[in-house]
């Protein structure tokens, strides 16, 4: 595919890989370095790249994805990988695709004012179901609760 480099990937989809690995990881150098890992995939896989299975978005946010889970299992034991990590099925291409901003933007409208808050505060600012629970002054089981009824929402309404 002779449109989609690396380089043009890496400058739409750095700065929203880095919130999603900073909002898993708490060291921040440790989330630049798994950062430059998941690059470093792109550029070893993107001649394997295939466009009628995932858009380059889903395709990186599943590489993402894998190099956090591997994070966990292989430097950190001990550590549990985190309850609120998504599975591959609800990292959908349509919350991350920048031409579904306004369908999204509509199905967040119909989510109740705390789940919006929890989503764009989880998904936009990067934060932690745990920090966004002290920020919201509510139980972490209770953000969890919320982010993925809110997740379900958004999920239906995106479908539709």
């Amino acid at each position: 595919m002779a449109e989609l480099s690396v380089e043009k990937l890496y400058n739409e989809y750095h700065r929203k890989v880095l919130s999603y690995i900073s909002s898993r990881i708490t060291n921040r150098e440790d989330a630049e370095d798994l950062a430059a890992d998941v690059f470093l995939k792109v550029q070893m896989s993107i001649a394997n790249y295939d466009e009628n299975k995932a858009s380059p978005s889903t395709w990186i946010y599943s590489i993402t994805r894998n190099v956090v889970i591997d994070f966990f299992r292989t430097r950190k034991v001990g550590e549990e990988i985190p309850d609120d990590l998504p599975s591959e099925g609800l990292i959908e291409e349509d919350y991350i695709r920048d031409e579904s901003l306004s369908e999204l933007a509509d199905a967040l409208e119909t989510l109740s004012e705390e789940e919006r808050r929890i989503i764009v505060l989880h998904y936009n600012d990067g934060l932690p179901l745990t920090e966004i629970a002290s920020k919201l002054n509510i139980s972490y089981g209770m953000v969890k609760i919320r982010h993925n009824k809110a997740l379900a929402a958004l999920k239906k309404q995106m479908t539709r």
